[in-house]
């Protein structure tokens, strides 16, 4: 289970009681939910109009930056391809997994320093993680581009003879080349045809070289054949052999051209290849510092509206709560039950309801400060 909830409920005499009691309600008695405390430091509070206009903000911005940290999160597990298990233990915060990093938080004083106001962090956090998501944007377009050119020419060399790059097939020696009467066409005829093939080619047309053909590779349905025929000859050979059901491929044999596609492939996977490590390092560490900055509003986000709903000075006790899956329902009738006096009216709201002041469309209305945090990150199951 990845999902937490975020509260925080005012200090009684002090903020160890608001603790203990929600302890001893959720865990002593009946294992509802594994509990931390989710340390936030004294910031700076501001005016009360500026508190109300950030609420705001950072609820915009808590989706943006969720938003940030699953494409990176995504992106990670489309450049590992194959390696899709290991991408769990790539996506770490601060060099720990992401669990532990949450139910352990300090606030990064460096990043962040609490000197600061509370609208100038959100806007460090703000410009972090809009660079991350167009530096993700550039990163990903070139490895993309790299990445569909190399599967195009990789389709053009698999697939089945009637498609795919003879190149890697064929041989200088399989050729009349640079004859000016004679001319070799290579035709992918199917395995059951074997037997018309051989019994039929020499009458395809009028000008094919007797005892001409032969097989240059098989796959599983059918054979490419050579054979060689006069230049006149070849619009009726083409003819003949499409109402036989034989397919003659369009293909010149050019030294030049051939190696050049090679040189290419081997080019393309080379630097795949080399893109691959440095863009996957990068990955891991802009992963770790947009779920760090994450982390830290939903922090921001609740010393805010602890502050405009309990009041100042600056006393509650923020909590994270790990729910037991099987006792979500529970939990929340606890909760609500240990904290109904902080506002009577909680009970009846409906989130649909549209309060001046108070952004429900968003999500749920609770007599307490709540945010979900949940850390499954991935459109797939690992």
């Amino acid at each position: 289970m990845t999902e937490f909830w975020l509260i925080s409920a005012p200090g009684e005499k002090t903020c160890q009681q608001t603790w203990d009691k929600l302890m001893v309600a959720t865990t002593r008695t009946n294992n509802l939910s594994d509990n931390n405390k989710f340390n936030i430091p004294d910031l700076k509070v501001g005016t009360l109009d500026v508190l109300v206009g950030l609420s705001d903000e950072l609820a915009k911005l808590d989706t943006f930056v969720e938003s940030v940290v699953k494409k990176v999160a995504q992106y990670m597990a489309d450049v590992l391809e194959d390696s899709r298990d290991k991408v769990q233990e790539n996506l770490l915060a601060n060099g720990v997994d992401l669990v532990t990093y949450i139910t352990r938080f300090q606030w990064d004083m460096a990043k962040y320093p609490i000197k600061q106001s509370l609208k100038n962090i959100s806007e460090i956090i703000s410009k972090q993680a809009a660079q991350i998501d167009n530096d993700l944007k550039a990163r990903a377009s070139a490895y993309n581009n790299l990445k569909g050119n190399l599967q195009n020419l990789e389709r053009k060399n698999a697939g089945s003879l009637l498609t795919r790059s003879l190149a890697d097939i064929v041989k200088k020696e399989d050729f009349v080349l640079d004859s000016e009467y004679l001319i070799t066409m290579l035709v992918v005829v199917p395995k059951t045809s074997y037997v018309d093939w051989q019994k039929e080619y020499e009458t395809l047309a009028e000008m094919v070289v007797p005892r001409s053909t032969k097989l240059l590779f098989e796959d599983h349905d059918s054979g490419l054949f050579s054979v060689t025929l006069f230049r006149k000859a070849i619009d009726d050979f083409k003819h003949k052999a499409r109402e036989n059901k034989f397919t003659v491929r369009d293909f010149q044999y050019n030294e030049e051209e051939m190696k050049a596609d090679k040189e290419e492939m081997t080019r393309l996977s080379t630097d795949k290849k080399k893109q691959f490590g440095p863009l996957v390092r990068w990955l891991k560490v802009n992963f770790s510092e947009a779920f760090i900055a994450w982390i830290h509003i939903k922090a921001l986000r609740v010393f805010v509206e602890s502050v405009l709903r309990y009041g100042l000075p600056v006393n509650f006790q923020a909590m994270l709560l790990q729910p037991n899956k099987k006792n979500m329902k529970k939990l929340r009738e606890v909760l609500s039950e240990l904290y109904k006096h902080l506002d009577s009216s909680a009970a009846i709201i409906d989130a649909s309801m549209d309060i001046p002041g108070l952004n429900l469309s968003q999500q749920e209305y609770y007599p307490y400060v709540y945010y979900k945090i949940d850390c499954n990150l991935l459109d797939f199951k690992v």
